[in-house]
């Protein structure tokens, strides 16, 4: 199972916010580059990078920071954040990102979904933010109406190369991620899904992995830096 500490960047530093509040933001002191260091450092493949600017602002406010990471570290890289044309996937895909994350832009346009993964085969990773079953959008501020699994039982076969699923309930309150809803997902999608959202302990990655075979890996993010999971424990369960 991959693994993918995450590094959300806001105002050129490293936050976490819980339940997607920018209100309610933890600053962390480490420069982004410098903490992908520290991940590469312990034999981390994979990166989640969510440029928080670029959600408000819809523009690749970051691309520099994130540029920089993928030239200095070999290690695949993820990146979500206002992706909202295909001029944003451009400018990722270019400067080296392994899969770029539509959320919103692809729940609002269902064909702006379709014409991204068509021009950029196995690049596209689908970002599903969910909240009592419905998708929400625009930085969690609304819902969007739409049911989750009818949402992918529409794009289901537009190609996208990844799903990553996120309870917002869960997202930053270290409760354990919503398995039971993340297995429904990936018992439906036709790629491999990504959980997101709530991991508190080792347990919830030990568990993670006795699930549905369409699981692809976990996403940990503030566990990791309140110090609730060590990096060579957490580093131990990459090939285990």
């Amino acid at each position: 199972m991959k693994i993918f500490p995450a590094i959300d960047i806001k105002d050129k530093k490293c936050v976490r916010l819980v339940k997607g509040d920018f209100d309610n933001k933890t600053v962390y002191e480490m420069s982004p580059v410098d903490q992908a260091g520290k991940y590469k450092d312990h034999g981390f493949k994979n990166l989640h990078i969510v440029d928080l600017d670029g959600a408000l602002t819809g523009e690749t406010v970051n691309l520099d920071i994130i540029q920089e990471i993928v030239n200095k570290y070999d290690i695949m890289i993820e990146v979500g954040g206002g992706i909202r044309n295909i001029d944003g996937i451009e400018k990722y895909t270019n400067v080296g990102v392994e899969k770029v994350i539509l959320g919103s832009a692809a729940i609002k346009d269902k064909n702006f979904l379709k014409e991204a993964c068509q021009k950029f085969p196995n690049k596209i990773a689908l970002g599903l933010d969910a909240k009592d079953g419905y998708l929400s959008v625009s930085g969690w501020k609304e819902n969007s109406n739409q049911l989750t699994l009818d949402y992918l039982k529409e794009v289901n076969n537009f190609g996208a190369s990844r799903l990553i699923y996120t309870d917002i309930n869960r997202d930053g309150m270290k409760h354990s991620p919503n398995f039971e809803e993340t297995a429904k997902v990936a018992d439906v999608s036709n790629c491999p899904v990504i959980i997101s959202g709530g991991v508190s302990s080792i347990d919830d990655i030990k568990n993670a992995k006795n699930l549905n075979n369409n699981i692809e890996g976990i996403i940990v993010g503030k566990a990791i830096y309140d110090g609730d999971i060590k990096l060579d424990e957490l580093a131990r369960e990459i090939d285990a």
